[in-house]
């Protein structure tokens, strides 16, 4: 096991102890919808631990991906938002409801996104690694060759191809400002409600996210 401060110049004036992470901007979708980071990149004396201070009003999402270095905790501070994730053991889409207080736990690689389900809502998400890697869904969509998936999944190429022709890289927070498409089910508590059904049951249909989803 590593001693404690190992890697760390604690005589060196540029070790730092303090950062301010309303200037650290990962993205910003809007004045309403972004991210900050913070890791050793910013703060130096990080050892195995980061975050994202994530802003959210009611219908984004962050868009599904997973950490392929880290766990995940996320911390409500404000609002609500429910958290979905992939289980790779039972193949089940894992719905849970967080409030001020409350906490929802992602495993390492585990394929999750969050939903606000109310304005004003404030994630924090803790990472046990210095830096939170991400692997993001808007880039396997967009960067795996349209060939390899028309092939392996059997479907037309040219049909994938349009399909995901509206997807942009490193989406972060969807849908996209200037997504016109009509019904993505966001709109409203009792739709919200009725696309998260409690985790043991049937995930009852693919939920729409918008134009970013292709």
């Amino acid at each position: 096991m590593k001693a404690l401060g190992a890697t760390i110049n604690y005589t060196s004036p540029a070790t730092q102890y303090k950062f301010d992470v309303n200037n650290s901007l990962l993205f910003k979708k809007d004045d309403k919808n972004l991210i900050n980071v913070l890791g050793v990149e910013q703060l130096n004396t990080l050892e195995n631990v980061s975050l994202l201070d994530i802003f959210l009003s009611a219908g984004n999402v962050v868009e599904p991906h997973y950490h392929q270095n880290a766990a995940e905790l996320v911390y409500c501070i404000s609002g609500a938002a429910v958290v979905s994730m992939l289980n790779p053991f039972t193949k089940q889409i894992q719905n849970y409801s967080i409030t001020p207080g409350q906490v929802a736990n992602v495993p390492q690689g585990w394929w999750h996104y969050e939903v606000a389900t109310v304005d004003n809502t404030h994630l924090l998400a803790i990472f046990d690694a210095p830096t939170p890697e991400v692997i993001l869904g808007s880039d396997i969509l967009k960067f795996t060759p349209a060939n390899i998936m028309a092939h392996t999944y059997c479907i037309d190429e040219n049909k994938w191809k349009e399909t995901i022709k509206p997807v942009r890289p490193s989406t972060y927070i969807g849908p996209y400002a200037d997504c016109h498409k009509q019904n993505t089910g966001y709109h409203a508590q009792q739709s919200l409600n009725q696309q998260y059904p409690p985790y043991n049951q049937q995930y009852p249909y693919t939920p729409q996210y918008g134009r970013y989803w292709g």
